[in-house]
């Protein structure tokens, strides 16, 4: 096992595209597969250069009776696809994720993804610059990448939230209004932990990977999960302020029972949401707000 699982590692640091996150996310997954190949599927003897049609089948076969959603399912083939390319053999994996009977993914929740974020959990956070970047995910729906990246005091222009684009996903800088006291306070709170104006929610004396780690590791001990839901409890804030109802996830009218002023404000809510978030896309704002039933609409 130990001879895959290095050489697996090796293979992620010796090809480094990405950002520091989807490199760590790469490297973790990759050695899981390996762990996972050995220990479940047998192959003791394997290397990293040897990967064949048998082991995505064995992967897959253990994914399958695992249950994983189908978001981490495309995931982990994205980085099998990795793999295989980095190793000089592409056509290993078929060219599509339904020819693997993965479905396409849900362009709109079946239920609330929304997470709160408790204060009897976050007082479990130890780590100072971990709890701070939650409270500004939940402040102004970051990404964790965002929240960990961050300068408060270059991003605090008074009214507004000034995200530059190498703290953003996809390098796509952003601006998020500074509406309320709570966003106010939240935001003061992380300038005076950081203190120096050039300085992210990264102690001094560690990398953006180090605090990644650090923060996934505090977060699962402290019992908090899924805290993408953070943006969706957040998107749902900001829908009900700009509409004055609530979004159909949260029990709010569907489309079709809307009246013309109320469609109106919709569409105008929506846009405005999928720019805060960060999307190019304006139907992205369906995976935060709509239900299951407004497939068809």
């Amino acid at each position: 096992m130990r001879d895959l699982v290095y050489e697996l590692k090796h293979l992620a640091q010796q090809h480094r595209e990405g950002s520091y996150a989807t490199q760590a996310n790469r490297q973790d997954m990759l050695q899981l597969f390996g762990t996972q190949l050995v220990q479940e599927g047998g192959y003791i003897h394997m290397h990293a250069h040897e990967l064949k049609g048998r082991h995505i089948n064995t992967l897959l076969r253990l994914w399958t009776e695992q249950q994983l959603s189908p978001a981490t399912l495309k995931n982990r083939l994205s980085v099998l696809r990795w793999w295989a390319k980095h190793v000089g053999n592409p056509g290993v994996l078929k060219p599509t994720n339904a020819a693997y009977g993965v479905p396409k993914r849900q362009t709109v929740a079946r239920v609330s993804k929304a997470k709160a974020l408790p204060t009897e959990a976050l007082i479990k956070v130890k780590d100072p610059y971990v709890r701070m970047s939650l409270q500004l995910q939940r402040a102004f729906g970051l990404r964790r990448e965002e929240s960990i990246k961050m300068k408060p005091w270059q991003a605090d222009q008074g009214d507004r939230l000034v995200l530059q684009g190498s703290w953003c996903k996809g390098g796509r800088p952003r601006e998020i209004p500074i509406r309320t006291l709570a966003q106010r306070e939240v935001l003061d709170k992380a300038k005076a932990l950081v203190k120096m104006k050039h300085a992210a929610l990264i102690p001094p004396t560690k990398r953006y990977v180090d605090q990644l780690r650090c923060y996934e590791g505090q977060t699962r001990r402290a019992g908090l999960d899924h805290l993408h839901g953070l943006r969706h409890a957040w998107a749902h804030d900001r829908y009900l302020e700009l509409t004055g109802f609530a979004c159909p996830v949260r029990g709010g009218p569907m489309r079709e029972a809307m009246t013309p002023e109320q469609v109106h404000r919709d569409a105008e809510a929506r846009a405005i949401i999928a720019g805060e978030l960060g999307h190019g896309r304006l139907e992205i704002a369906a995976v935060y707000l709509d239900t299951n039933a407004l497939r068809a609409s």
